[in-house]
Formats: structure tokens, C-alpha cells, sequence
């Protein structure tokens, strides 16, 4: 009986078949995200209440334990959060306002010293960007004051914005042990996978922003402490801004480092500068070799690269938010990967059957 030989050889149609798989998830995530853009005013507040429930569920468990009535709990919960990030905003916003002409004097002081020892050329370089940015938020004031319902439509939004995002935190920590039940009830015979890749992810994004605060808070620490000791001025500010730049991996740490070194070579000089540098430098091998792998090795195992590739994608699509929200999404997408790889490992493929017709392969000794 003749067999019909196939078209494509046996690897041409497995490179087909994973050139089909990869369009259809492209295809998926495209959707998925051009929804998430046109439903942002819907999903930000969900994403930031999840990122607060996987920040606060660690306390909200302790009470719980505490024989605490769960809406009690979650009530406290909520309420430490405000307090929290009250307190850290009034800080940050402070300290930044204390000392933000004197930071933005020192980067154009900054500026003019490298034009000036490198020859390069000022006239719309690197001096005049203080100068740019001060009209740029000089134009927003007066716009804003022009258009004062523009203004206070946009104060309505974050207001809304946040208020929503802290009702939805506290009904996340309140049901979150309904969840279970409702992996069963979407989908009745896959509700244990269901479940197990849903923890994984939220496992995730709970020791991304459990780790980044802890190192955020450490980091901002030991530079201020440096910079403090160094006599560079703004020293509080600078700190404030490398907690808040701390939770954009490397891209945040790197700009806020650079602005504390370019402050104290304008104000101090430059073997002060120098040692600012050092302290910085100091400050991120800390974290690359001791805090990373201690704080976030067990929960985000995530490379760099990929890091850096999220953070262009996230910046792409929905600008500083989507900065901030890339990393946790991806963390939850790597988490769901990897639980389904331990759940369904890859099966050893037999070798490929012999073509129909084909003889025996002639092996040595043997005439072809």
C-alpha cells in the first residue's frame, strides 16, 4: 500500500506549529492589553488595589490570627496604609519641595561644569535643561490655572482614582478566602490548577513589592546617611528620590544616583563627587549581592534583561504607571509559567519513525 510522503519534513512542521502558537498569544495579549488601555480608568484602580492587598496581606493575616473578625481586620489594614502612605508621601513630597530649587540649582551648576571642562557646546545642551524643565512646569501651572475645570477634573480622577483603589484593597483582604472557591466555580474541572497558578502569580507580585519597599527603604537610607555625612545639600531630598525611583528597577536607581552625584560635584566639588559616587556605587552592590538574592531571590526570579524589556513595554503602553505596574505583571506572568511547567513537565519525544520506502542505513561494513 503506497503512503503519501508528506509535504514538509517533520521539523518544518513543528516550526509551523510553534509559529502558530506564538501568533495566537501574541494575538491574546495584544487584545489583553488594548483592553486594559481602553478600560484604564476601570483597571488602574484594580491593579493598584491588587499591588496593596499583596503589600498589606502579610499584616492582614497576623490580625487575622489575632482572632480578629476578617472585615476588622481588613479595616485596620486599610487604615495603616493611609496612615503609612500619608505619612511617607507628606515626607517625600517635603523634603523634595525643601530642597528641589537647591537640587535643580546644582544640576545646572552641574552641567555648566562639564560643558565647561569637556567642551560641550551649552547652547541648547545639557545647562539649559533645569531652565527647560522649570518652564515646562512653569507652562503646566498656567495652563492649569487657565483651565481650572481641567484641573480639578484631574483632582477628581486621582481622588476617585484612590478611593476606589482602597475600597477595592479592603474587599480583596476581606474575601480573599473566597478565592479559592471561585477557581472551583469558573472553571469545575481544571479549579486546582486554576488556584495553584493564581497563588503563584499573587506570590509573585506579594515578594516584589514586600522586596522592593524593604530595599527601596534601605537604599534611601544608606545614601542619605553618605550624603548627609558628605555635607552634599538636599540630602533628604535626594533620598525621598531614590525610595520613590527604587520601585523602577535599575532605571530608577541609576537616574536617582546620577542626580545625587551631579548635586554634590555642582556644590562640593569634585573628589566629593567622587566619593558620592562611591557611596552610590557601595549602596547598589549592596543591593545586587546581599539584598536582591536574600530579600527577593525565593519569590522573583526574573533576568535582567527581561527586567529591562518590561519596563520598555510598560512605559510604551501606559508611560510612568505602566513603568510601575511592568514588573509586578511580568513577576505574575513568570510565576503562572512556572507553575504550569511544574504541573505539566515536557515528555521526552521518541525519535522520528523512518520515512515509508526508505531502507535500512547503511552503517560501516556495509554497502550503500
Amino acid at each position: 500500500m503506497h503512503t503519501q510522503k508528506p509535504l514538509l519534513p517533520v521539523h518544518a512542521r513543528r516550526l509551523a506549529a510553534w509559529c502558530v502558537v506564538a501568533l495566537l498569544v501574541t494575538g491574546v495579549a495584544a487584545v489583553g492589553v488594548w483592553l486594559c488601555v481602553t478600560l484604564k480608568t476601570a483597571v488602574t484602580p484594580v491593579m493598584l488595589a491588587l499591588l496593596g492587598t499583596a503589600l498589606l496581606g502579610p499584616v492582614h493575616r497576623w490580625l487575622v490570627r489575632m482572632r480578629l473578625n476578617r472585615s476588622l481586620a481588613a479595616g485596620l489594614t486599610c487604615a495603616a496604609l493611609v496612615a503609612v502612605v500619608g505619612g511617607a508621601a507628606y515626607i517625600v513630597v517635603t523634603a523634595l519641595i525643601d530642597t528641589g530649587d537647591q537640587i535643580v540649582a546644582s544640576l545646572k551648576d552641574a552641567g555648566k561644569w562639564i560643558a565647561d571642562h569637556f567642551g560641550v557646546a551649552t547652547g541648547d545642551g545639557i545647562t539649559n535643561i533645569a531652565d527647560n524643565a522649570k518652564n515646562l512646569l512653569g507652562k503646566f501651572g498656567a495652563n492649569a490655572a487657565g483651565g481650572l475645570l481641567n484641573g480639578l477634573s484631574l483632582i477628581g480622577t486621582l481622588i476617585a482614582t484612590s478611593v476606589l483603589a482602597l475600597l477595592l484593597t479592603f474587599f480583596f483582604l476581606r474575601d480573599s478566602d473566597h478565592a479559592r472557591g471561585l477557581a472551583y466555580a469558573i472553571a469545575p474541572g481544571h479549579g486546582a490548577t486554576i488556584e495553584a497558578m493564581a497563588r503563584r502569580a499573587f506570590e509573585a507580585v506579594e515578594g516584589f513589592m514586600r522586596g522592593t519597599t524593604l530595599i527601596a527603604l534601605i537604599d534611601a537610607v544608606c545614601i542619605t546617611v553618605g550624603l548627609l555625612i558628605l555635607g552634599v545639600p538636599g540630602a533628604l531630598g535626594l533620598g525621598a528620590l531614590v525610595f520613590v525611583g527604587a520601585y523602577i528597577p535599575y532605571l530608577g536607581a541609576f537616574i536617582s544616583g546620577a542626580v545625587a552625584v551631579l548635586v554634590a560635584l555642582a556644590d562640593r566639588g569634585f573628589v566629593i563627587a567622587l566619593w558620592a559616587l562611591g557611596v552610590v556605587l557601595l549602596v547598589q552592590v549592596l543591593e545586587g549581592h546581599v539584598l536582591q538574592p536574600v530579600i527577593q531571590s525565593r519569590t522573583v526570579q526574573m533576568h535582567p534583561a527581561m527586567v529591562m524589556i518590561s519596563l520598555t513595554a510598560g512605559a510604551s503602553i501606559a508611560g510612568l504607571l505602566g513603568m510601575l505596574l511592568a514588573v509586578p505583571v511580568a513577576a505574575a506572568a513568570f510565576g503562572v509559567i512556572g507553575e504550569l511547567r511544574k504541573r505539566y513537565p515536557p515528555e521526552t519525544e521518541p525519535d522520528p519513525e523512518p520515512e515509508p520506502g526508505a531502507g535500512p542505513v547503511p552503517g560501516p561494513g556495509r554497502d550503500a
